[in-house]
C-alpha cells in the first residue's frame, strides 16, 4: 500500500541523528522549557525571519494563544475561511469570540481577499488566513485591508513552514504566526508540537506567560493561562528534522512538478504562482468523479485523502452562527471535488509512476463510458 506520508521511511534515514538526541534529553533530566526547547524557538525564528519563537505544545494551541495575546475576546469577530481544518476556527469561538467566514479563490483555496471588507463590521478585531495545503495566501492584499480598518493578521501556517510569500516565509508576514508540527506536517514531531512566532516583543512576552500558566516567575501568575509547553523529546526530534527540512521541501517540489507534468490536462492541478509560493504539504487535484477516483486507487493499493469534505460554515458545532448551504459556494464546491494525492519525501519516482499510471487508467475508463 502506498501511504499519504510515509514517517517509518523518514525515521530510517534520521534514525541515528533522532536517538541520540533523544538519548541526550534522558541523560539530561531537563524535559519541559529546558534547553533543545530554547534552542527550536530560536533556530525556528531564524528560519522563518522572526525575532521571537515562543514553543507550545500543537498547532491549536498556536492559533488559540495567539488570539489570547491580542486580547480577542467575547463581542468581537475574527474573519477567516470556511475551507480549513476545523481548528482554525474553533479557537476564535474558544475565546469567546464570532468566526465570521469569507469565501475562497476557485485556483489556490485560499481566502479570497477581495470578499473580506464586506464582512468587517465594528466588532471585526481580526483576520486568520491560512496558507492551506502549504500555499501561501495574498498577504500583500490581506494587510492593505487589516491596515485600512485597523485589524489584526493571524497567519495559520500549520501546513506552510518554508513557504514564501514576496520574499518573505509565512508566518512573519502579519502581527502574529503559528505552525504546527503533527507528525505528518512538513517539519512534524513524533507527537503533537507547535509553535508561535513574532516580531512584537509585547505579543512575544504574552504569548510566553499564557502558555506556562499565566507565568513567567515561578509560583507568580500575573494573568490566567494554560498549559502548552512542547517538551524536549519534541524539540530533540524538530532540532534534527529541521537539519533536513530545505532538502525535504526540495524533494516534494519535485514530486509536485511531476504529478503536474503528467496530470495537468487530466484534472485540475495546483497551481505556481509568481510571488507566492507552494511547500506542497499536500497535493490536491480536482475532479467531478473525485470518490469514484479514491475508491479506484484504494483497489490498487493507494492511499487518498480528502481535505475537507464539509466546509466549516456547514459543521454542527457552528450550526449556532446561522449559516447555510450555498452561502460559500466555491468552498462548498471545492469539499466535493478534491482529493490529496500521496507525497512525501522519501516518495521513490517508481511509486509515483504508478499513482501517475493508475490515475491515467482511471480517466480513460471514464472518458471511453
Amino acid at each position: 500500500m502506498i501511504p499519504m506520508v510515509d514517517l517509518k521511511a523518514e525515521l530510517e534515514l534520521l534514525k541515528e541523528p533522532i536517538f541520540n538526541a533523544l538519548k541526550e534529553v534522558l541523560e539530561s533530566g531537563e524535559y519541559i522549557l529546558g534547553s533543545k526547547g530554547k534552542e527550536l524557538e530560536k533556530q525556528i525564528a531564524s528560519y522563518v525571519g522572526a525575532t521571537y519563537g515562543i514553543g507550545v505544545g500543537n498547532g491549536t494551541d498556536a492559533l488559540h494563544l495567539a488570539l489570547r495575546a491580542l486580547d480577542i475576546g467575547p463581542g468581537d469577530e475574527v474573519i477567516t475561511t470556511p475551507f480549513t481544518f476545523f481548528a482554525t476556527a474553533e479557537v476564535i469561538a474558544q475565546v469567546g469570540a464570532t468566526p465570521v467566514f469569507v469565501d475562497i479563490e476557485k485556483e489556490t483555496y485560499n481566502i479570497d481577499p477581495l470578499k473580506i471588507e464586506e464582512k468587517i463590521t465594528g466588532n471585526t478585531k481580526a483576520i486568520i488566513v491560512v496558507h492551506l495545503y502549504g500555499q501561501s495566501t495574498k498577504m500583500k492584499e490581506i494587510l492593505k485591508v487589516a491596515k485600512e480598518f485597523n485589524l489584526k493578521v493571524v497567519e495559520d501556517a500549520c501546513q506552510a513552514i518554508g513557504t514564501e510569500c514576496d520574499g518573505k516565509r509565512v508566518g512573519t508576514i502579519g502581527d502574529i504566526g503559528c505552525f504546527s508540527f503533527f507528525p505528518s506536517k512538513n517539519l512534524g514531531a513524533y507527537g503533537d508540537a507547535g509553535m508561535v512566532v513574532t516580531n512584537d516583543k509585547s505579543l512575544y512576552e504574552k504569548v510566553s506567560t499564557l502558555r506556562n500558566h499565566g507565568s513567567q516567575i515561578k509560583y507568580i501568575h500575573s494573568t490566567i493561562g494554560v498549559n502548552s509547553r512542547l517538551d524536549e523529546f519534541q524539540a530533540a526530534i524538530l532540532l534534527i528534522k529541521l537539519k533536513y527540512l530545505d532538502i525535504f521541501l526540495h524533494k516534494r517540489k519535485e514530486i509536485a512538478k511531476k504529478y503536474t507534468l503528467e496530470l495537468n490536462s487530466l484534472v485540475k492541478t495546483p497551481p505556481i504562482i509568481e510571488n507566492r509560493e507552494h511547500t506542497f504539504h499536500q497535493y490536491c487535484i480536482e475532479l467531478d468523479e473525485r470518490d469514484q477516483l479514491a475508491t479506484f486507487l484504494q483497489k490498487n493499493d493507494i492511499s487518498s485523502a480528502i481535505y475537507y469534505p464539509i466546509p466549516l460554515h456547514l459543521q454542527e458545532a457552528f450550526k449556532y452562527l446561522n449559516y447555510h448551504k450555498g452561502d460559500f459556494p466555491i468552498a462548498e464546491i471545492a469539499a466535493t471535488k478534491i482529493l490529496a494525492l500521496p507525497i512525501y519525501p522519501t516518495m521513490t519516482f517508481e511509486k509515483q509512476d504508478k499513482i501517475i499510471s493508475i490515475i491515467k487508467k482511471f480517466i480513460e475508463k471514464k472518458d471511453q463510458k
